[in-house]
């Protein structure tokens, strides 16, 4: 058989979810004259529409799914290459598709994202929610569902049980108060009615919670299918009701994890089935470490995300990060000489700033795609490029349980230790508000609801402003904070 012809690029981007689409983009602007290949598994790729430049750190956008047509279009030198990645050769320069095409690069940049944590593998009863055809098999098990159990207290958590109608849920946590990842015990008793609550009619939808491709269970398609991430939106499309008529009725267990899942067989020949009593007949029995047992039809894991980098590993030399991201420097470059990366699948390897701290989101993949190509761009000028201004400070704003939620700093004071104070402002079914100051200086923020104080709050927190003779005043709703510190 004969070898296929091998082909050149001065930039090859692999991965086509937020960070590589906005990468290979950036670049195909920035060099007109030169042949720019993005590499993806699936037909479609993440674009971001609709930006918004809230304040200066701040953005909002919508993410789209689209077929790479549109990009080839709007970029005539960028090239679209349908196909997983089997190896890196990095010392060559040398990437290898399962199709065994190989293309050589002069700068490449790994866009992998991130797989999900699956918690039981191989299990019918167990999925959890990545892709198109994941998403759909998850459509076709709720329909006739009366109830799931939920495992995982993240994004992906948090937008299922608030979307999921008709189907009793329980939601099993290893924390004291849901949604930890993103606000406190305060912020979560806030929303917690919401989940009793009838839905608004075409609830906006949340944001910005990452869904992943993990690797495709077909042998043939090879070590890699690194198809981009599923859409933030995507319940849109499909219906999220289950087999019974109620609308929200989801049950939290706090502090425990799965202990273990029993198949119906095996369950109910069990002596623990006599001991719990009555269950019911379901399909599938979950234990949970704090002694409870569920019958339920089917568990969706959802216990977070790691970096999609092990394509690249084999006969390489990358430095990894305790979460297995590729580590990069300041300038996005890997260990591996000419090989940057961005987004879910990268792990930043630089002192950040006291006020920033990475999250895999949808708003750091794009922050950290279009770094990237400006980092190679200025390399390949020779010329000096100093860390972006979004890595000054750490802001994220995103939707849940049909609440405006925006992140600022060091919102959940990490890493502050006892060293610091916060101030809390709270209207039940309208706002929640929590300031955390440091030293007399606000370092983080977290705004619930309509508030219309991302601005401010960001402002104070970037000019690092004493704050000390405010005390409590600070958040009177009878002063107008906007022009008090205008």
């Amino acid at each position: 058989m004969m070898a296929r012809a091998e082909k050149h690029f001065r930039f090859v981007v692999v991965g086509g979810g937020i960070s590589g689409v906005t990468c290979a983009e950036q670049l195909a602007f920035q060099f007109p004259e030169d042949e720019v290949a993005l590499l993806t598994a699936a037909p479609l790729v993440k674009t971001v529409t609709n930006l918004r430049q809230v304040s200066k750190t701040l953005e909002d956008f919508d993410v789209e799914e689209q077929p790479s047509s549109i990009l080839e279009k709007k970029y005539t030198n960028l090239k679209v290459i349908h196909s997983a990645v089997r190896a890196l050769y990095a010392k060559q320069h040398v990437l290898q598709t399962e199709d065994e095409r190989k293309f050589h690069y002069e700068k490449l940049c790994v866009c992998t994202g991130a797989r999900p944590k699956l918690l039981i593998k191989e299990n019918p009863h167990v999925l959890g929610i990545r892709d198109t055809d994941s998403a759909q098999d998850f459509q076709k098990k709720l329909c006739k569902a009366k109830r799931m159990l939920v495992i995982g207290n993240g994004g992906i958590a948090l937008e299922l049980v608030y979307e999921v109608e008709g189907c009793e849920v329980i939601w099993a946590i290893k924390d004291k108060a849901i949604g930890n990842t993103f606000f406190d015990a305060g912020a979560a008793q806030f929303l917690i009615p919401s989940l009793q609550l009838e839905k608004p009619e075409k609830a906006l939808p949340c944001k910005r919670t990452r869904f992943t491709t993990e690797r495709a269970p077909e042998p043939k398609t090879g070590s890699a299918d690194l198809g981009s991430a599923l859409g933030p939106d995507w319940h849109l499309d499909i219906s999220l009701r289950g087999a019974e008529k109620v609308s929200h009725n989801v049950h939290v267990e706090y502090e425990c994890e799965i202990e273990a899942i029993h198949s119906q067989q095996d369950f109910m020949s069990s002596p623990l089935y006599l001991q719990k009593g009555d269950l019911g007949v379901w399909p599938v029995y979950v234990q949970l470490t704090n002694g409870k047992v569920y019958g339920c039809d089917f568990v969706v894991s959802a216990t977070g995300v790691i970096p999609n980098s092990e394509p690249f590993l084999q006969g390489n030399n990358f430095d990894l990060a305790e979460d297995h991201g590729l580590r990069v420097d300041e300038h996005m470059r890997t260990s591996e000489p000419d090989v940057y990366a961005a987004g879910d699948v990268c792990s930043a390897g630089w002192e950040p700033s006291p006020l920033w701290q990475q999250m895999r989101l949808w708003t750091q993949a794009r922050q950290m795609g279009f770094y990237a190509a400006r980092c190679i761009a200025a390399h390949m000028q020779e010329e000096a490029i100093e860390l972006d201004f979004c890595f000054e400070l750490f802001s994220h704003i995103t939707k849940f349980f049909n609440y405006k939620v925006v992140l600022l700093g060091k919102f959940n004071a990490q890493g502050l230790g006892l060293d610091h104070e916060l101030l809390v402002r709270c209207t039940k079914g309208m706002e929640y508000v929590k300031v955390v100051l440091s030293r007399g200086r606000m370092v983080g923020a977290i705004l619930i609801g309509d508030t219309d104080l991302e601005e401010t709050f960001e402002n104070l927190i970037l000019n690092q402003m004493d704050l000390s003779s405010y005390g409590d005043d600070l958040l009177n709703p009878g002063i107008d904070i906007e022009d008090y510190f205008d």
